[in-house]
């Protein structure tokens, strides 16, 4: 199959579960075990908001296919509305799940783990490495 025909919500649809368990591997693997912290620190990689902001964060690293892929996930129509953004956050984060499906499908890996590791970067500088939390009393 060539995925690159594939519309921008099926990639989106791709991207958003492999997106999932790139970041529950990665707090896992930082030690966050806990069901409540896993949710709580996922939310910071996964929600539509945090997502539009990686898009800004990768948007100069990538070449005129990804661009035009990042467009077709933007783009797309739908017929659902975003629940806790605004629809143009929504739109972004639908673009850079597109990309995220589109590398995956295409099995894409070193570029995967480039953007990955950008914004991992960018989110340890902002908010301090991410650890287990420490517990009280």
């Amino acid at each position: 199959m060539i995925y690159d025909k594939l519309n921008g919500q099926t990639l989106a649809y791709v991207g958003d579960a492999y997106w999932s368990l790139l970041v529950r591997k990665y707090l896992i693997d930082k030690g966050i075990t806990k069901a409540i912290d896993l949710q709580k620190n996922s939310i910071k990689f996964v929600s539509a908001k945090a997502q539009a902001n990686f898009y800004g964060i990768i948007k100069e690293e990538l070449n005129e296919i990804e661009k035009d892929i990042f467009k077709r996930g933007r783009n797309y129509k739908t017929n659902s509305s975003p629940k806790n953004t605004d629809i143009i956050t929504y739109h972004i984060s639908t673009g850079f799940e597109a990309l995220i499906g589109f590398w995956y499908l295409n099995e894409e890996w070193e570029r995967i783990e480039l953007m990955w590791n950008i914004i991992k970067t960018k989110m340890e500088e902002a908010n301090g490495t991410i650890s287990i939390r420490e517990e009280c009393c």
